[in-house]
């Protein structure tokens, strides 16, 4: 039986544990902060597939209702498909392990998380990606760890470590870091416009909190003393990458400086081709190796594809470094929907639509671990096969766009007035038209171009950028020699080092995503692209407010109307009547929808789809929940009629007396003789005495309207 180890992080109350459970995985640990436990395991295929030619990683991480003590709701009572939440977390945690495998370490290796308990305190997010790392770690799997992984959050001017979710609700920033001992790996998140050199103070800081944690999982992983397996490593035959150089490297040097990308791809897979037809003159059909023939074409290309950037300081479509491709923008493309626009990067397109609805459209949220129970944001991104020019599935929101969306939706949140300046729930939709780099960022603009058309008083305009990367490895594998590529393309983020995403306002940074396909960079990298992303999103936000400067003063007619107002307290119970029966009878009457806040707090919000509906709700309203005032004229019902005068009902439930001697300007001698009950009667209120009582009088009306 396997020996129980145990490690703690003690300054952050993080504790590690192994050798109980899953002791047939390759790994596992259980990883602990306050009651919030997460389990992790990981395992490894002990052969390659035949045709294998990539390194397939795969995490999955899931939360069950146990953990919080509940049962799923609905009808089926167990855990369907994965949360976006859950899905999210799973993207995270990849993104940070992928880089550092080896180079040709193709064995297929599974990451299993789950969310054992939750305090509802701490996030579990963090914790999967730290236990993860440690599962690793003791594991026999070869792998370049550890890493250390933290949430920073900054309150009052002050940064937080791993804040719990009630902090997050005063957080000014949601940076989620994860870094090596020396260099950064990957941060996600979002900020309320925070400045370029306060997000720069973060990551610093971030870095510093997670030494401990990485020095732990050392000393755990010592502690276990499980030794390392050798894996054997895919390389390319020098055969074949030779062949491939005679046959394919002068064309593709030809098609590297091209910018056409349905055509490259046309002339490269011409040219895999050729390729293959040489190799199978030259050594044979029954040795040819399609894996050796993609591999070899990889390295090949990019190898081209850098050396032209490192040495003419020109990329692939004729650009330097820094320079923006052309942009587009357009709003009010379509008609009938609330908002739209298109903007366009390059190859790079999208149309956004806007939605707007009432606070019952709101996303209701599981908040299985915590946090806010519903959102009145929504953004949904969606990547057609056609975008690449490419056949493909339809029908289902694959993880690349849940995650893509995410960050666009968390990158425009800062600027979406709160619901008491603008009471509408907001959907938007992206619909990505062209692909060849950065969709999430060129969603981000459209995004904000389409909020502005459709009427929303966003704080301030955003707009995103990537920033790729392509670097030299000296023989201590450092970095020698760098260059930073802002706008990057398709083929400059899939054969380059980095994908930096940065959104922001003027202002500073809402939205943030660092990607690396090698083992991390220093601090100087990256606070030369985040300067340099901040001069592009500039340039970005010119041409977005060239078009349309501020958001349209009104909105569009298809759009429903909401308006709140606000009432005495007092008189929410007869705004509702008996048994809801006032409420329903201006709702029906009106075709508005009412709603009362419930904290006593007098708002009645109406929501309509016209404004000659909302307007005649709001007459309503009123006149149910004013109260009779002097000196007021009144058009009047007579309820009830009495020998000493008549009863007649003002307002909705409110009545006054008139007496006899206030009916008309002459003698009356019976009620009956002047009206009768139902008769409608306009009257003045010419008294209240203290105790409320109303006397009203219609002698008054007659006698000014004699002048």
């Amino acid at each position: 039986m396997k020996q129980a180890h145990e490690a703690k992080v003690k300054n952050l109350g993080i504790t590690f544990a192994t050798g109980t459970l899953a002791r047939q995985a390759n790994g596992s640990v259980t990883i602990r902060q306050g009651d919030t436990i997460v389990f992790v395991s990981v395992t490894a295929a002990n052969l390659l597939r035949a045709d294998q030619d990539f390194f397939p990683l795969t995490v999955d991480y899931r939360e069950k209702f146990s953990a919080a003590g509940r049962f799923p709701g609905g009808y089926i009572k167990r855990e369907g498909r994965p949360s976006e939440k859950e899905i999210l977390t799973s993207r995270l945690c990849d993104r940070s392990l992928r880089p550092l495998f080896a180079n040709g370490f193709m064995n297929e290796v599974q990451i299993i998380g789950m969310l054992m308990s939750t305090d509802l305190i701490y996030e579990p997010d963090v914790l999967m990606v730290n236990g993860a790392s440690a599962a690793l770690m003791v594991s026999n799997i070869p792998w370049n760890g550890p890493i250390g992984c933290v949430r920073l959050g900054e309150i009052k001017g002050e940064f937080v470590i791993n804040p719990t979710n009630d902090q997050m609700y005063e957080s000014t920033l949601d940076l989620i870091y994860v870094g090596s001992k020396n260099k950064i790996l990957m941060v996600e998140g979002s900020a309320d416009q925070i400045s370029e050199k306060r997000f720069y103070e973060a990551l610093e800081f971030a870095h510093e909190s997670i030494q401990d944690i990485i020095q732990v999982q050392i000393e755990f992983a010592n502690k276990v003393d499980k030794n390392k397996e050798e894996f054997p490593l895919l390389s390319i035959q020098e055969d074949v990458f030779k062949t491939c150089q005679e046959v394919a490297e002068s064309e593709l040097k030809i098609i590297s400086i091209k910018n056409n990308k349905s055509k490259n791809a046309l002339a490269i897979s011409c040219l895999k081709e050729k390729v293959h037809e040489a190799l199978i003159k030259k050594i044979g059909k029954e040795n040819f190796d399609e894996r050796q023939v993609n591999l070899a074409f990889n390295v090949l290309e990019k190898k081209i594809y850098r050396a032209n950037i490192f040495n003419n300081n020109i990329r692939t479509d004729g650009r330097k470094p820094d320079d923006l491709r052309q942009l587009t923008c357009k709003t009010n493309i379509f008609p009938k929907v609330h908002g739209s626009a298109l903007f366009q990067r390059g190859e790079t397109q999208t149309i956004v639509l806007s939605t707007l609805g009432t606070n019952r459209d709101a996303q209701d949220l599981d908040a299985l671990t915590g946090g806010a129970q519903s959102k009145s944001f929504i953004l949904h991104y969606n990547f057609p096969p056609f975008s690449t020019g490419e056949t493909g599935r339809c029908g289902f929101t694959s993880r690349r766009e849940q995650g893509h969306g995410a960050l666009a939706e968390r990158s425009l949140l800062p600027v979406i007035p709160p619901e008491d300046e603008f009471a509408y729930s907001i959907r938007l939709v992206s619909e990505i038209m062209e692909s060849n780099g950065s969709t999430s960022m060129a969603t981000i603009c459209g995004g904000t171009l389409s909020l502005m058309d459709a009427g929303v008083p966003i704080i301030a305009p955003v707009a995103g950028i990537s920033a790729g990367l392509i670097t030299k490895i000296d023989s201590d594998n450092s970095i020698e020699k760098y260059i930073i590529l802002t706008d990057i393309l398709g083929a400059e983020d899939h054969f380059g080092d980095m994908d930096f995403k940065i959104a922001g306002t003027r202002q500073g940074i809402t939205g943030f995503q660092l990607d690396l396909k090698i083992e991390g960079i220093p601090f100087d990298i990256a606070y030369d692209a985040i300067q340099k992303t901040k001069k592009a999103r500039y340039k970005i936000l010119d041409a977005m407010e060239e078009h349309i400067s501020q958001p349209n003063k009104s909105l569009k007619e298809t759009a429903p109307r909401i308006l709140q107002l606000t009432i005495n307290p007092d008189k929410i119970g007869a705004l509702i009547g008996p048994g809801g029966k006032t409420i329903k009878r201006i709702t029906e009457i009106s075709g508005a929808q009412i709603e009362i806040k419930s904290d006593n707090s007098g708002l009645v919000t109406i929501y309509s789809s016209s404004k000659k509906f909302l307007d005649h709700a709001v007459h309503e309203i009123k006149l149910v929940t004013s109260d009779i005032e002097l000196n007021k004229t009144y058009k009047g019902i007579v309820r009830s009629i009495k020998d000493f005068g008549a009863f007649v009902e003002c307002l909705p439930g409110k009545e006054g007396l008139v007496h006899i001697s206030e009916l008309a300007d002459f003698r009356v001698n019976q009620v009956k003789d002047i009206c009768q009950s139902g008769d409608e009667m306009f009257v003045k209120c010419i008294e209240i005495d203290k105790t409320g009582r109303v006397r009203l009088s219609r002698r008054a009306v007659l006698c000014e309207a004699k002048g």
